[in-house]
C-alpha cells in the first residue's frame, strides 16, 4: 500500500513510515503553530477530550458558536475599517463602500484624536489626518456621517481613551439627523487597559480610565441601549507580538477587570455583560486561529458563569476580527491578497460576528479605494462562493482542530492563573508582567524569522527583484491647515459662555463621583472641542506616564 492511500495505525504508532521530509529536505524536522504549539503528524481521538465540552452551536459553553445556525441565519457584518484626512474625505469612502455591499461602518481616527488633542494643538503637528480621520468637535462628526442614515447602519469606532467623548459626538450627530439614542447601534472600542501594554494611546491613569469605562456602561444602559459599550481588544496585543494563547489570556484578563470594576460600581453583571464585545486578530495559521476563537468562547463562558452570570447572553463571546496588519509585507505586496484571504477564512471558520479585511497595500500606506474594494470583495467571495458560511462550526469535531482548541485554552488558563496571582490585570500591567510576556514572544518570533525557522514569502525566502511602485493613498499636506482652521472656526462661532460653563461643570464632576458622561454630553452640545474636554479631565486626574518595565 503506498503512502498516498494510507498506512495502518500500527505503523503510525511505531514510526516506521518513511518521513516525508526525507524527500522534501526544505521542510523542518518539527512542525509548530505560529504560537509554538508542536503539531503531531496526525491528531486522533486520543489527542483531545472527546465530546465533553464540545456541545452544540448556540449552547453553553458556545465553543461552536454563539448562535444555533450561525451564518445560515445571518452573515457576519462586513465592516471595513476606514478613515483618513478630513471628515468629508472619509465620508466619501464610507458611502462608496456601502454602495459596494459593506454592511457596517468602522471608523479609524487619527493619532491626535486618539490622544485627546485638537488638530491645532502643537502636539498634533504633522499627524493630523495621517492614519485616520481628524475629529475635533460635534461638527466634524456630523460631517463624517452626512447623508448616511444612522438608524440603518451600525458603526464601530476604534477609539479608547476618549471613547466616551466620541460616542457622545456620534449621538449628537444622530440627534441632528432626527435619530434618537435608542435607535443608534454600534460599538466603541473603549478598551483602555490594552493601551498600557500594547498600543500606547492612553491619556488618563488606570483608575480614572476605568471610571470612564464604567460610567459609559451605566450611561448607555439608559441612553444608548443598542450600543456595545466596549470592544475588548486582543488585536493590538497580538500585533505587538503576543502568541495566540497570550492574546486570549491577556484579552480575557482585561475583560474581567472591566467586569469587576462595573460590579464594584454597583452594576449587576447581567445588566451590562450582554453588551460586551471583543476584537481579535486573524493571523495566518489557519487552524490555530480557528481553534483560538473557539477556545476563547469556551473559556469566557466558563469565567462569566463563575462570576455569577445567569443570562446566557452574558456568557456569549461576541467578536469582531481583523486580518493581521503585522503579517502584511512591503515586499511583493500582492502576495498579501492570499494572506488576507486565508486570515479572513480563519475568522469565518472560527465564528466571527463581524470582520475587516486589510488592503494588500497597507504595509506601504493607507489603502486606496481599489485595494479597499478588493478587500471587501474577499469577504464577499468567502460568504457567497466557498460554502464556508453554510454550516455552523464546519471544522468542529476535527481531531486536529479540537486538539489545538484544548491546547490554546490550557495555555491561556496558565497565563490567567499567573495574572490572578499577581492581583488581576491592572496589577499585572503595573508590574510589567504582560508587557514582558509580549516582548519575549515578539523577540522569539523575530529570531525565528531571521533564522528562517519561520518562513515569510518575499522577506526571508523567495525574494524577488524590486517591483514597480504601487499607486498609494496620499494625504495632501494642506489638509492639516484646513482642519486647524475648522476647529478654530467652531470655537469662534459658539456661545463662549455656554461652552465655558459646560467645561467648568465637567471639571467639577471629575472631582466628585457623578457619572462623567452627563457633563461630557452637555459639553459636546455646547460645542466644546475634544481637546478642551480632555484638558479638563487631565487637569484633575493627570496624564499617565508609563514605568520602565524592562
Amino acid at each position: 500500500m503506498d503512502e498516498g492511500s494510507g498506512r495502518p495505525r500500527k505503523e503510525w504508532e511505531e514510526g516506521t513510515l518513511e518521513p516525508w521530509r526525507s524527500r522534501n529536505p526544505e521542510r523542518e524536522p518539527e512542525f509548530r503553530t505560529l504560537s509554538g504549539i508542536e503539531l503531531p503528524v496526525v491528531a486522533d481521538r486520543d489527542a483531545w477530550h472527546g465530546e465533553e465540552g464540545l456541545g452544540y452551536p448556540g449552547a453553553y459553553p458556545f465553543t461552536r458558536g454563539i448562535f444555533p445556525t450561525m451564518y445560515r441565519g445571518r452573515l457576519w457584518t462586513m465592516r471595513q475599517y476606514a478613515g483618513f484626512g478630513t471628515a468629508e474625505e472619509t465620508n466619501r469612502r464610507f458611502r462608496f463602500l456601502l454602495s459596494q455591499g459593506q454592511t457596517g461602518l468602522s471608523v479609524a481616527f487619527d493619532l491626535p484624536t486618539q490622544m485627546g488633542y485638537d488638530s491645532d494643538d502643537p502636539m498634533a503637528l504633522g499627524e493630523v489626518g495621517k492614519v485616520g480621520v481628524a475629529i475635533d468637535s460635534a461638527e466634524d462628526m456630523a460631517l463624517l456621517f452626512d447623508e448616511i442614515p444612522l438608524d440603518r447602519v451600525t458603526t464601530s469606532m476604534t477609539i479608547n481613551a476618549p471613547a466616551a467623548i466620541l460616542l457622545l459626538m456620534y449621538a449628537e450627530a444622530g440627534r441632528r439627523q432626527g435619530v434618537p439614542g435608542d435607535r443608534l447601534g454600534g460599538t466603541i472600542q473603549n478598551d483602555i487597559l490594552k493601551e498600557y501594554t500594547a498600543r500606547g494611546t492612553y491619556i488618563l491613569p488606570p483608575e480614572a480610565s476605568l471610571r470612564l469605562v464604567t460610567d459609559t456602561f451605566r450611561y448607555c444602559k439608559e441612553h444608548l441601549p443598542r450600543f456595545h459599550t466596549i470592544s475588548i481588544s486582543g488585536y493590538h496585543i497580538r500585533e505587538a507580538g503576543a502568541t495566540a494563547p497570550q492574546e486570549v489570556a491577556f484579552t480575557l484578563a482585561n475583560a474581567l477587570a472591566y467586569v469587576d470594576a462595573a460590579v464594584a460600581a454597583g452594576l449587576g453583571i447581567d445588566e451590562f455583560a450582554p453588551r460586551l464585545s471583543f476584537f481579535f486578530n486573524a493571523q495566518s495559521d489557519l487552524f490555530e486561529e480557528t481553534a483560538k476563537f473557539r477556545a476563547a468562547r469556551r473559556l469566557w463562558a466558563r469565567l462569566m458563569q463563575e462570576r455569577g452570570a445567569r443570562d446566557p447572553r452574558s456568557m456569549m463571546l461576541r467578536f469582531h476580527a481583523q486580518t493581521a496588519g503585522s503579517a502584511l509585507t512591503a515586499q511583493q505586496p500582492q502576495v498579501n491578497i492570499a494572506r488576507v484571504t486565508l486570515q479572513a477564512l480563519a475568522a469565518v471558520l472560527g465564528g466571527a460576528q463581524s470582520l475587516h479585511t486589510n488592503g494588500y497595500d497597507e504595509a506601504l500606506a493607507l489603502p486606496t479605494e481599489a485595494s479597499a474594494l478588493l478587500a471587501l470583495r474577499t469577504q464577499q467571495v468567502i460568504a457567497y462562493e466557498t460554502g464556508a458560511a453554510d454550516a455552523a462550526d464546519p471544522l468542529g469535531g476535527s481531531y486536529h482542530v479540537e486538539r489545538l482548541t484544548d491546547l490554546v485554552e490550557q495555555e491561556a488558563e496558565h497565563y490567567l492563573a499567573e495574572i490572578r496571582d499577581l492581583g488581576g490585570a491592572v496589577a499585572a500591567i503595573e508590574q510589567g508582567y504582560v508587557q514582558r510576556r509580549i516582548q519575549d514572544a515578539a523577540y522569539r518570533f523575530q529570531m525565528d524569522v531571521e533564522a528562517k525557522r519561520r518562513k515569510v514569502i518575499g522577506v526571508n525566502i523567495l525574494q524577488a527583484e524590486p517591483e514597480e511602485l504601487l499607486p498609494l493613498q496620499r494625504i495632501p499636506p494642506q489638509l492639516e491647515e484646513t482642519q486647524r482652521r475648522r476647529v478654530q472656526a467652531v470655537r469662534a462661532a459658539r456661545d463662549q459662555d455656554a461652552a465655558m460653563r459646560a467645561l467648568d461643570a465637567l471639571e467639577q464632576a471629575a472631582r466628585g463621583t457623578e457619572n462623567l458622561l452627563v457633563p461630557l454630553q452637555a459639553a459636546v452640545v455646547a460645542q466644546a472641542t475634544l481637546g478642551e474636554m480632555v484638558q479638563r479631565l487631565t487637569g484633575v486626574f493627570g496624564r499617565y506616564r508609563p514605568k520602565d518595565v524592562l
